[in-house]
Parts: structure tokens; sequence; C-alpha cells
């Protein structure tokens, strides 16, 4: 499996072009993708700037060599390299598993291109086969959200930490809720329903919106586009 993370990771350097600004994915796989452009801009001495979507990303970018730089410092953004949980036959995604979905969606979307790197097992029939949907929530309101969410018939479960007590805390303070849907039918529909939901702050359904799915096979790598 972390073979095959590593194929599309390097897959993904094709993308890179100098003097690009390059949106840094949160997870496994895009850490390996971090560490690979790193080496390609110390090798080639490319001028290339890394926007982060956590403090993972942007801790392993700096350790990596990319310069980072904000949101709010570059005027587009030419690429975003993301992981994912889910990827339906439409490249629908469920993101967010590593807690960093809101920082996530703000830069994908922005991206001139949204680059999506997974491995073969994460190729669903529909969006909700195999994962829940992370929602991240302001803390005061999280049981009141998770009642609401039962009007989608899906149950909410507050994340709780592996290696903390308490829950799972966002780098922007949140808590999450993971939502166990049974069949998302409509995944556009469903990300605007959930975020019109007050005091939800963002939710892991990016429908609409990866421009190519690369995928690590034993055979190589599957491209897909939209």
């Amino acid at each position: 499996m972390d073979e095959m993370k590593k194929l599309v990771a390097k897959e993904a350097l094709k993308f890179v072009e100098d003097g690009m600004v390059v949106g840094l994915g949160t997870g496994s796989t895009t850490a390996h993708f971090i560490r690979l452009l790193g080496k390609l801009v110390m090798e080639e001495e490319l001028e290339i700037y890394g926007i982060p979507t956590s403090y993972q990303a942007k801790f392993l970018a700096i350790e990596s060599g990319i310069p980072v730089v904000s949101l709010d410092e570059v005027d587009a953004i030419d690429i975003a390299v993301d992981g994912a949980d889910e990827v339906d036959p439409n490249l629908n995604l469920i993101k967010g598993r590593g807690a960093a979905l809101t920082m996530e969606k703000i830069i994908d979307y922005r991206a001139g291109t949204f680059i999506v790197l997974v491995d073969e097992s994460k190729l669903v029939d529909y969006l909700g086969q195999k994962m829940p949907v992370p929602i991240e929530v302001i803390p005061s309101a999280w049981r009141v959200i998770a009642e609401e969410i039962e009007v989608f018939n899906a149950t909410a479960e507050l994340r709780m930490g592996i290696k903390k007590d308490g829950p799972i805390v966002t780098d922007n303070g949140n808590f999450i809720l993971d939502a166990k849907f049974e069949r998302i039918e409509d995944p556009l529909d469903m990300e605007i329903e959930l975020n019109n939901i007050p005091g939800v702050v963002e939710n892991g359904i990016f429908a609409d919106i990866a421009d190519v799915v690369l995928v690590g096979t034993k055979e190589g790598v599957k491209k897909m586009e939209r």
C-alpha cells in the first residue's frame, strides 16, 4: 500500500512547473509528495512556493526545504495536491480523516488544477460506502448538530482522541463529528445541506471539485479526469 502511495506522489510531480504556487495537502500520501517536491526544489533549484493545509503539511514542507506562504500572500494557487478517503465514479470525494478538511477545501477549491492522490482501495461505487463524512463544528454546538444530522438518515459521533483524553481538536480549535450515511445519492446537494446547519464550519464532501485523480494500483498509476 505504501508503495502505491509513493507511485502516485511521484506521478504528481509531473504537474509541477517552475514558478508555481502549490497547495500542499494533509495525510500519508501527500506527505510522500511533499518530501519528493522538496527534493525536486533543491536539486533543480526551482522557485516553488507551498501553501499548506495543516500544521502537519507546514512543518513537513519547511523540513523538506519548500518555501511556505499563506493564502493572503499570493494572487493565485496553480495546483493543489491532496489525498482523499473515498472517490466515486464522478470524482466526488470524502476527505477529512486528518481533521484538516476546512483549510483543504479552501485551498483545493481555489487551485487552478486540483490533483487527488489515492490508492485503489479508496475507489467506491458511491460516497459513504466505506467512510463517514467528517464535519467540523463549533465545539459548543456539537451535540445539537449531531441530533440535527439524524434528519438525513445518518448517525454522527464525536471523534475522540487516540493519544489524548477527550475529543480531537482541529487546527481551527473546533471539534469533528463523523457522520455515517447509508448512501449519499447527491453529493453536491448533501454538501450544501450540511453546511447550512448553524454551527457547522465545513464538511468533508468535496463535490465537483477534483480535476485529476491519480490512483495507485498493483499495475501502476491509473489517471482519472473529470
